[in-house]
């Protein structure tokens, strides 16, 4: 296949020219062509242009083989159905395996329903929320896919886009530099995902809880479901999610665990009209819903925008009682009124009242009480318009933007609520941000707390064979044992552990 990079095209011009370029370069029309990449480059307002890499040639494009099927596939049961957990399945199943997936939470359209219902009757289902069900936490967020993650996770990427595609997200994905499935389509696709596994001879379960890992000689043998069940496994896949705090706390002592760091801080909204205005100028109304990326170094532990949300919504996000979460969400159409994204500052371990396994749990979880204390006591999050945070003054009114945060909101001083090295990073960072992007710092801007859930408090150690460190069998995966971040990187890792029990399975290592 040949290529053509950094093609530019202004806005308006049809796609077609791309065709075009590829049959002048061949001398007759491609029998395969694809975009690899388009991008925008938005550096001059006044000329902004899309960018294209094509890949085509004059032969039809080859298929790629199929998986060779194990000759005894061992019998694997995977706890999550977050995005580590399904693609290790549906891998597992391109070996002929038939897994066993079991998720603590309800399927993603009972889910939908009780979220709904906590928003607007502030009624908690414990294992039913935005944390916990089918699709994991990221089911109800932007469903952005991209990724910086380096070797040899990336291998895997076009794989990750290749079966989303398949189970229904939209072709550009596999395309777009910055892609993104959004909340509506990413529900499709998890459910499609799920009927299929099941349509393979695999299994989905539904309201299974790991309560207890089965341990035998120092090898993994089952799990233990909701406290009764013995279901055996040969291999046990530990695809939890970071919010799993009691299975965390269920392992400790049992796995090799280890603290890590993560990030804290609040959720922020502006007018994504004036986010747009700032970003592409007059151009803004005849491009894509507009996002950013910020970092500022303007305090030792600096601070970073983090799952920028455009035109969605912040969300209520807890899945403990007594404890308030933001997130945040958008729709494939990210037309909502406001854009929205987490500012967060690193934790360090130095932080944390211990040095036990379990220490950045607390950290989070003393933050989400707080945040709930703020906020009434009763769901709502604590809020403060940002002129009133850096000017150090409790808000009394809200100007042109109106929070989204479906569950209420309560002005509060946010800076009551953070540890006073993430307050001070904020209040350093928010003016900073303001010289790349006019208008960041907005004295009508929203900020609300906490965000406290950016990822796992916690690493579960595995080795290169990606089974625990002290204990065979056991293969910590995805986000919530600490091996990615985000979507893409998570489904990634669950499809690299499935293909090391495949290639332990071809080496007998389950029939030892």
């Amino acid at each position: 296949m040949q290529t053509m990079t950094d093609i530019k095209l202004r806005l308006g011009e049809s796609e077609e020219r791309l065709f075009q370029m590829a049959e002048r370069a061949l001398g007759r029309k491609p029998k395969t062509f694809r975009i690899l990449k388009k991008s925008l480059d938005a550096r001059k307002k006044e000329d902004i242009r899309w960018v294209y890499s094509i890949g085509f040639s004059a032969e039809e494009e080859e298929k790629e083989p199929p998986r060779v099927r194990l000759a005894s596939p061992p019998r694997v049961v995977i706890v999550g159905s977050g995005p580590a957990g399904l693609f290790c399945a549906l891998r597992l199943i391109e070996y002929g395996a038939k897994p066993i997936v079991l998720e603590r939470g309800k399927c993603v359209e009972e889910r939908a329903s009780d979220n709904e219902r906590f928003f607007s009757e502030h009624q908690l289902e414990g294992e039913s929320n935005i944390q916990f069900g089918e699709g994991g936490a990221g089911t109800f967020s932007d469903g952005k896919l991209y990724s910086q993650t380096n070797s040899p996770q990336n291998r895997n990427n076009a794989d990750v886009f290749r079966l989303f595609v398949q189970f229904g997200a939209p072709e550009e994905i596999a395309y777009l530099s910055k892609p993104h499935i959004g909340s509506d389509r990413l529900r499709v696709a998890v459910r499609n995902m799920r009927e299929y596994i099941r349509a393979q001879g695999g299994e989905v379960r539904f309201s299974a809880k790991m309560t207890d890992l089965m341990i035998s000689d120092g090898r993994a043998v089952g799990v233990i479901v909701n406290g009764r069940e013995e279901l055996r496994a040969d291999a046990v896949v530990l695809a939890v999610g970071h919010s799993a705090r009691d299975t965390f706390s269920m392992l400790e002592g049992k796995l090799f665990m280890e603290q890590k760091e993560f990030a804290v801080g609040l959720r922020v909204e502006h007018l994504q009209s004036e986010i747009g205005k700032a970003q592409y100028g007059a151009a803004w109304t005849r491009l894509p819903t507009a996002d950013y990326k910020l970092v500022s170094h303007a305090s030792e532990r600096g601070c970073v925008s983090f799952c920028m949300c455009p035109g969605g919504y912040v969300i209520p996000a807890a899945s403990e009682e007594g404890g308030v979460v933001t997130n945040g969400m958008s729709n494939y159409a990210r037309d909502a009124v406001n854009a929205n994204s987490a500012l967060v500052v690193q934790v360090k371990k130095a932080d944390f009242d211990g040095s036990d396994p379990l220490a950045g749990v607390r950290y989070q979880r003393a933050l989400e009480r707080k945040a709930f204390e703020l906020g009434g006591g009763d769901y709502r999050a604590p809020v403060q318009l940002v002129g009133d945070f850096l000017r150090g003054r409790v808000s009394d009114g809200f100007g042109a933007v109106r929070p989204s945060y479906a569950a209420g909101v309560r002005f509060a001083p946010l800076s009551e609520l953070l540890p006073e090295p993430i307050a001070n990073s904020l209040l350093a960072a928010i003016p900073d941000m303001d010289r790349r992007l006019r208008g960041f710092a907005s004295p009508d801007a929203v900020l609300t707390g906490v965000e406290s859930r950016t990822s796992s408090p916690v690493r579960i150690c595995r080795g290169e064979d990606m089974q625990s460190v002290s204990c065979a069998g056991a293969y910590p995966c995805g986000e919530g044992c600490g091996y990615a971040g985000g979507i893409t990187s998570s489904a990634a890792d669950g499809l690299r552990v499935a293909d090391a029990i495949a290639r332990q399975a071809a080496d007998g290592f389950f029939a030892k």
